[in-house]
C-alpha cells in the first residue's frame, strides 16, 4: 500500500501535557496547510487514567494528568497519537499489553518492542531505557514502586525482537544512542552551540541504529534538541537522528516530516512550518533551530529519573 503524501509529527516527552500537544498540532497544520496524519511520541507520556492516581508519585513531580479527560471521554484527540514507553509511565496499566493497545480513542500505545506499519510507514520501536543490571532479568508485574521502576528498562528479548526488523522508515526509542554527541563534536569542532555531555545515550540503541539503518530515528529522555547523521561511510545508508526536547516549548520538542511514497522529502522543527531539511541536504547541528535556552519554570524542572 502506498503512503502517497504524509505529514507526521514527532513529539518529545509529553509528561502529561496532552492539551498542549493538541494545540501544537493545530498550529502546525495551519502552518503547513495540511492535516497531521500521525503524531509519534518518544516516551514519558504519562497517560494516567485518573488525575488523582497515587502511582503518579513515581514521576517525582507535579505534572498535569490531562490524559484522564481523554480516558473518560470528555475530550478526544483529533489525530492519531502513537507512543512508546519511557521510564516514567503508568506501567501497571501497560503491563498486560506488551504488543500495544488503544488507551483512548486516537491514543495508542505501540508496545514494548516491535515493528508496525502505520499509514504505510514501517515504524520500529523500543520502549524504555538501558539498565545493565536488569537487561537479562525477566520483567516483573509492576505492583510496587521498585517493580514499577524496573518496568521502564528494556530487556534483551525485546531488543532482539527489534534487531531483526528490516526496511525501516522510522525508529522510535526513548534514550539516545551512545556516541552521537562525540560524532557531532568531531564534525562540528568550531560550533558555538553548547553540546550535551558525551556520556548521554546507551550502546543498545546505538547498535539498533547501526543494524537497522532506518531512514530516520526519533529519541527523547534527555530533554534536549539534537541533530546528527549516522552512516554514510562506503555507501552505507544514512540514518538521520532527531532528539526531541520535552514538551515545554515547541521549538525543539516537535519535529515534523513529510513523506512521499515512503520517501522523506522535507522536515522542520517547531510549529512555524519552516523547512529545516530536505532530501539530499545534510543533517547535523546546523539543522537545529537558533533558539536560546529557556528560563525553566518550577513545573518544567524535570528529573530524568
Amino acid at each position: 500500500m502506498s503512503t502517497q503524501s504524509l505529514l507526521i509529527a514527532g513529539v518529545g516527552d509529553i509528561h502529561g501535557r496532552f492539551h498542549r500537544v493538541e494545540a501544537w498540532m493545530e498550529a502546525l497544520e495551519t502552518a503547513r496547510g495540511r492535516p497531521v496524519d500521525l503524531v509519534l511520541a518518544v516516551g514519558d507520556v504519562e497517560a494516567f487514567r485518573r488525575a488523582d492516581d497515587q502511582r503518579r508519585k513515581m514521576t517525582k513531580r507535579l505534572m498535569p494528568a490531562e490524559f484522564a479527560e481523554y480516558a473518560d471521554g470528555q475530550r478526544q484527540m483529533k489525530r492519531p497519537l502513537y507512543f512508546i514507553g519511557g521510564n516514567n509511565e503508568d506501567f501497571e496499566a501497560l503491563h498486560d499489553a506488551p504488543e500495544g493497545m488503544e488507551l483512548a480513542p486516537q491514543v495508542y500505545y505501540l508496545g514494548r518492542a516491535g515493528l508496525q506499519t502505520l499509514r504505510g510507514l514501517r515504524v520500529a520501536y523500543l520502549s524504555g531505557i538501558h539498565a545493565p543490571r536488569f537487561f537479562d532479568q525477566p520483567l516483573k508485574r509492576p505492583r510496587a514502586l521498585d517493580t514499577a521502576k524496573q518496568a521502564g528498562y528494556f530487556r534483551a528479548p525485546e531488543v532482539e525482537r527489534v534487531m531483526h526488523a528490516r526496511d525501516v522508515d522510522l525508529l522510535l526509542v526513548h534514550e539516545w544512542p551512545r556516541g552521537i554527541v562525540q560524532r557531532a563534536r568531531d564534525e562540528n569542532a568550531s560550533s558555538v552551540r553548547p553540546l550535551p555531555s558525551y556520556w548521554i545515550g546507551n550502546p543498545i540503541t546505538r547498535r539498533l541504529a547501526d543494524t537497522l539503518r532506518p531512514k530516520w530515528m526519533f529519541c527523547g529522555h534527555s530533554h534536549k534538541g539534537f541533530a546528527v547523521s549516522l552512516g554514510g561511510e562506503s555507501g552505507r545508508p544514512v540514518t538521520r537522528v532527531a532528539c526531541l526536547d520535552q514538551a515545554a516549548r515547541p521549538e525543539e520538542a516537535v519535529f515534523w516530516l513529510e513523506f512521499e511514497n515512503r520517501e522523506p522529502v522535507r522536515g522542520g522543527w517547531g510549529l512555524s512550518g519552516a523547512v529545516a531539511w530536505q532530501a539530499g541536504a545534510p543533517w547535523n547541528l546546523q539543522s537545529l533551530p537558533s533558539v536560546g535556552p529557556p528560563a525553566a519554570s518550577a513545573e518544567e524542572e524535570l528529573e530524568l529519573g
